[in-house]
């Protein structure tokens, strides 16, 4: 079970990672065109090129760095596979893949997509984690061997940083860092042509599941995923709705300021501006999450 909660821990992470450093790729139409006009022996010749840099990866960075070679080649297949697994996904969400279109158009996408967000999970799974179990189980050798009096001290300390730690300042400050997040990775994507294009697409059903997957986001990088930053303690579900609100809020408020900003709502209708929103809430939402950890890191 252990085993198995730290795998879906790595591919969590690695699928943050992978839309972390990806995602304005998949929301880019050259990208979409390319899969569109490719031909097949230039796909796989991207994903042989693609294979070798993550065996590279994994051999010196990766998270089993120094394994055997048939080790290796089953981590970058099996990363390639989640790669593909979420391109698909996504490009789904945002209909530029639909079912009605020709087998190697739908081929064509995921593979051109997939094979950055491949290179971004294998990243994100290796760098974007908290420290080991074993620096874990070494820290607490050396707390334990503390004296009984200073473990009392320590506990009556961390009582009351428990109790002061939900104050106006601690939200204040996640609140602003979560602001810095969402608009350092809505930014690059938010003047591009590609968001109105995308949330004209988008039918109710495709809004309303997006902004699912915003909240799950949020949830999976702070309180799943072990991404570096994040808590390792259990919290109350107040506290992680709370986290999880702010972290929605400051996607959505950032989306539509950059929306106005650059003239993306000022004489449109509202339902457009709406799936704007949402559209540009994704980048927003890890950006709110992963950002906030990474700068408060």
């Amino acid at each position: 079970m252990d085993s198995n909660r730290t795998t879906l821990k790595e591919y969590a992470r690695g699928i943050v990672g992978g839309l972390l450093f990806s995602l304005p790729l998949i929301y880019t139409e050259e990208m979409w065109w390319r899969g569109f006009t490719a031909a097949p022996y230039n796909l796989i010749i991207y994903i042989v090129v693609t294979f070798l840099l993550l065996l590279g990866f994994n051999k010196y960075s990766g998270t089993r760095k120094g394994g055997s070679f048939l080790e290796l080649c089953h981590e970058s297949v099996e990363e390639i596979g989640l790669a593909f697994l979420t391109s698909f996904i996504f490009l789904l969400l945002i209909s530029e893949v639909t079912f009605q279109m020709s087998i190697m158009e739908i081929l064509g996408k995921v593979v051109v997509e997939s094979m950055a967000v491949a290179i971004g999970i294998s990243v994100g799974t290796a760098e974007l984690g908290q420290k080991n179990e074993e620096d874990d189980q070494t820290q607490e050798g050396q707390e334990s061997s503390e004296s009984t009096e200073t473990e009392g001290n320590q506990k009556e300390n961390d009582e009351m940083e428990d109790d002061a730690e939900p104050d106006l300042g601690g939200l204040v400050s996640m609140v602003v860092l979560s602001l810095c997040g969402a608009v350092l990775f809505s930014s690059p994507v938010a003047p591009t042509l590609e968001i109105p294009k995308i949330a004209m697409a988008l039918s109710t059903i495709h809004q309303v599941l997006l902004l699912i997957l915003a909240l799950l986001l949020s949830i999976v990088i702070t309180y799943f995923s072990d991404f570096i930053g994040s808590k390792k303690n259990k919290i109350g579900l107040f506290e992680m709705f709370l986290h999880t609100m702010i972290g929605f809020l400051a996607a959505i408020s950032s989306a539509f300021f950059l929306l106005w900003f650059f003239g993306r709502v000022n004489g449109h209708e509202y339902d457009l501006v709406i799936a704007q929103v949402i559209v540009l809430c994704i980048p927003g939402i890890i950006g709110a999450s992963a950002g906030r950890l990474l700068i408060k890191a």
